[in-house]
């Protein structure tokens, strides 16, 4: 166990106590300000300060893998049977839409590859579209650059939120409402800890497996067939997913230092203007959805919005829309990016190279 936690030294206990600290005072305060992903983006936020200015905090290895089992829990809760029926029935269709959208991602991915704004892999996989915490750990397990593919990403999780709650507004003329969160809810005991058996089997026997991000993607593998099939409900309070989100938040924060900060803002404005052009574009097959395929046009707009999925769902379960469809849209594009993502981001960086 000593190489999965680490002894506290004295020297490194204030620099601990600063980044909890500060952690929850940003995510308390992004909470507010109802900015998505926050209890993440807090912690984020405070890794690449304390990294900034000097400090360097060891993370302890064991919670930062059952943090990630955590997050590929929370992606494979999302397979009901309801929802594996959905995908089943329109297949045609949901392929169409992924691979237009997939498409257009890896070559906004590859132009700023080939401009040398970023490394391939990292320009690809900061371009894929949804779940930007399973991509950017992916990511680091395929070799990318992890700082900058969590910069893309969660630049398009604010980016993509901002644009989806106002289209979202404007097609129903209603003000979003926030739902307070029960920190500590009543749980089903079976189930929660048949949950933890999950998290515990990414967390333990994945990494000796030596399955790139096995740690999320067991648990996601394995959870999504149970779920899909009804044989198991994953059950993940709160509070549980606030520690998990702060683990993952502070393991990609405290790997920026002043010089990638300074390289990722002058990048800021291209990337921008990336994310931008790749909201219009689905935009764009939206439109074509609703006029080929009758799907009313905010359902159609919410489907093939560019992650993250989680953001989205909020803004799909206080919409009129066809709630089932969105989420098997957004579940189906991470499966088939799970599936050929790799060889994807290869490829695009071979080509540059070449």
């Amino acid at each position: 166990m000593a190489r999965f936690l680490p002894a506290l030294s004295r020297a490194g206990l204030l620099t601990r106590l600063l980044l909890l600290g500060l952690s929850v005072v940003l995510a308390w305060v992004l909470e507010l300000a109802q900015v998505p992903a926050a209890l993440l983006l807090g912690p984020m936020l405070a890794g690449i300060a304390i990294a900034a200015s000097g400090g360097d905090p060891v993370l302890p290895r064991l919670p930062l893998l059952l943090a990630q089992a955590v997050v590929g829990c929370l992606i494979a809760r999302s397979f009901t049977p309801s929802l594996v029926g959905v995908m089943t029935q329109d297949w045609p269709l949901f392929l169409a839409a992924i691979a237009g959208v997939l498409l257009v991602s890896v070559a906004l991915g590859w132009l700023m590859a080939r401009l040398r704004l970023l490394p391939g892999t990292a320009a690809v996989w900061g371009s894929f579209p949804g779940a930007a915490t399973a991509m950017t750990l992916m990511a680091e397990a395929y070799g990318a650059d992890m700082r900058l593919v969590a910069f893309m990403q969660y630049l398009r999780v604010l980016l993509v939120s901002l644009v989806a709650s106002l289209v979202a507004r404007l097609g129903t003329h209603a003000a979003g409402t926030t739902a307070s969160v029960a920190w500590f809810p009543p749980l089903a005991w079976l189930p929660f800890a048949e949950t933890l058996a999950l998290v515990g089997l990414g967390g333990f026997l994945a990494p000796r497996l030596a399955i790139p991000a096995g740690s999320m993607l067991l648990p996601l593998v394995v959870g999504g067939l149970l779920s899909g099939t009804g044989a198991l409900a994953i059950v993940l309070p709160p509070w549980l997913l606030a520690v998990s989100y702060a683990f993952v938040g502070w393991s990609i924060g405290l790997r920026f230092d002043r010089a990638i900060l300074g390289h990722v803002a002058r990048l800021l404005p291209r990337v921008a203007a990336s994310i931008l052009t790749l909201i219009a574009v689905c935009g764009g097959f939206a439109v074509l959805l609703h006029v080929f395929a009758g799907i009313d046009p905010l359902t159609a707009y919410l489907a093939t919005s560019p992650g993250g999925a989680d953001s989205v769902a909020i803004i799909a379960a206080s919409s009129p829309v066809d709630v089932p469809f969105v989420m098997a849209l957004q579940t189906g594009r991470f499966l088939v990016i799970l599936l050929i993502g790799p060889s994807m981001a290869r490829f695009v960086a071979r080509r540059v190279a070449a």
